[in-house]
């Protein structure tokens, strides 16, 4: 059975799409499962070993040179790779227009379905005209969990109950990878400060304070923008131990998460990799729903606060502390 996966992004939830390459393959374990991904993404995906082909879609650098004919002739080729493969079933778990339209060019062979959501969940952007390019549309509660909403889609489809803590199929580190000069040799922390949104931000004075309760211990800072090297900068300058990294590529972003001792951080994609490859994390909410995003699949996460209401200092301090 051929399968093909349309999530394209964001970082989170490519990352919240993840356990539903295991459910199939617990279920299907001759099936061949694809995914369509935007190219930021595609060494995340790679490191399922139980994906067999990822499918770079570019769009958000593809729009910005429309009119570039080399830009028109890789848009080709993204659609007549997309049709290499017939596929028996086609999973659109994202609800875009976009998304849609990569789904709706997908080949599927006589019987094949297309499947998507039938509904958005709450604070979603989700796109009712979506559901034009499916064969069967899949009803959910909207304040499903971000991680069971694919999965209860491919389940409904597949006719398989969704029944087990969910399953990201990442691999462990392996004893003899290699460490980037820029790791610390022993066990470190990591602050995953940085978001888009400022108002999921905990505030700076809340993260100096516990790196001065974790101290020794070494604290890395990664930053994906301007913006967010000055904010590492100036906690830097005030914590104990702590560091700026080099901008990171996502492979190396990745390997960041998935070593760490301990990872305290905010709702953004970084946070929820760590809790994906089970490491000690502290996830963070300030200005986000809870019950969206929050680990539930491992007793080595800690969720503290919800919309409106960060949590302390010392909880956080408290909950690290049990964690190390």
């Amino acid at each position: 059975m051929n399968i093909l996966l349309v999530r394209v992004s964001s970082l989170g939830d490519v990352l919240h799409n993840m356990p539903i390459v295991a459910d199939i393959r617990r279920h299907f374990p001759d099936a061949n499962i694809d995914w369509v991904v935007e190219e930021g993404y595609v060494s995340l995906v790679r490191l399922n070993p139980d994906v067999r082909h990822v499918i770079p879609f570019a769009l958000r650098r593809w729009r910005k040179n429309l009119g570039d004919k080399a830009v028109r002739a890789e848009i080709k080729g993204f659609f007549r790779r997309l049709r290499e493969v017939e596929y028996d079933y086609v999973f659109d778990t994202q609800g875009l227009l976009k998304t849609g339209i990569i789904m709706g060019a997908a080949r599927i062979r006589k019987g094949g379905k297309k499947v998507g959501l039938a509904n958005g969940s709450e604070g979603s952007g989700y796109e009712g005209i979506s559901r034009i390019f499916h064969t069967d549309s899949i009803p959910l509660d909207p304040r499903t969990h971000a991680v069971a909403r694919g999965r209860l889609v491919a389940g409904a489809a597949l006719g398989y109950a969704v029944d087990t803590p969910a399953d990201f199929g990442l691999p462990e580190v392996a004893a003899d990878e290699p460490r980037p000069d820029w790791l610390p040799a022993g066990h470190y922390a990591v602050y995953f400060h940085g978001t888009a949104r400022d108002a999921k931000k905990w505030a700076p004075a809340n993260w100096i304070a516990l790196g001065r309760e974790l101290a020794p211990m070494p604290i890395l800072l990664p930053w994906g923008s301007p913006k967010e090297k000055a904010e590492a900068e100036a906690l830097a300058a005030a914590i104990p131990n702590a560091r700026v990294l080099p901008k990171l590529p996502m492979a190396d972003a990745v390997m960041l998460a998935r070593r760490a001792a301990l990872a305290v951080g905010v709702d953004t994609g970084l946070t929820h990799i760590a809790a994906a490859f089970s490491r000690p994390v502290v996830e963070i909410y300030c200005d986000s729903p809870r019950w969206k995003t929050e680990g539930n699949w491992s007793p080595k996460i800690i969720n503290l606060g919800d919309r409106g209401n960060p949590p302390s200092v010392a909880e956080v301090a408290a909950a690290a502390k049990s964690l190390l």
